[in-house]
């Protein structure tokens, strides 16, 4: 077992197959997740489980807010939380995008996906 394994990540993504494709690389990796189909799910969790300390979130989602504006509640709450954001538009308009936030590409490079995790760890401080 990773040493990540108490570690609480929000999914944030609309596309069902995605979502379930990415909550699964990270319980492979040993993180405990959580999944919403948009951003008023996403919040609910967040509001439900004050110890999320990882979210990743798709840019386009339905609802009333995006994955940036996500970010930016997330931000605005407080939380110390590591935000990633995912994106086919590559990169996204990063004047709109809160700072120390990651960015990881669509269509996901599994390849590239340790390096993100290595760089989510080194912020948790482990």
């Amino acid at each position: 077992m990773s040493c990540h394994s108490r570690i609480r990540v929000l999914v944030a993504e609309d596309e069902f197959l995605v979502r379930m494709d990415l909550a699964q690389h990270l319980d492979d990796a040993g993180y405990e997740t959580f999944e919403a189909g948009n951003s008023a799910e996403a919040i609910a969790t967040l509001e439900n489980d004050r110890s999320i300390r990882i979210v990743f979130t798709d840019i386009q989602m339905p609802g009333m807010m995006d994955g940036i504006a996500l970010a930016r509640y997330v931000r605005i709450d407080g939380l110390p939380t590591i935000i990633v954001i995912s994106s086919g538009k590559f990169p996204p308009d990063m004047k709109d995008v809160p700072a120390d936030v990651m960015i990881f590409g669509k269509p996901y490079d599994w390849s590239k996906f340790s390096r993100v995790l290595s760089e989510v760890g080194a912020k948790l401080g482990g």
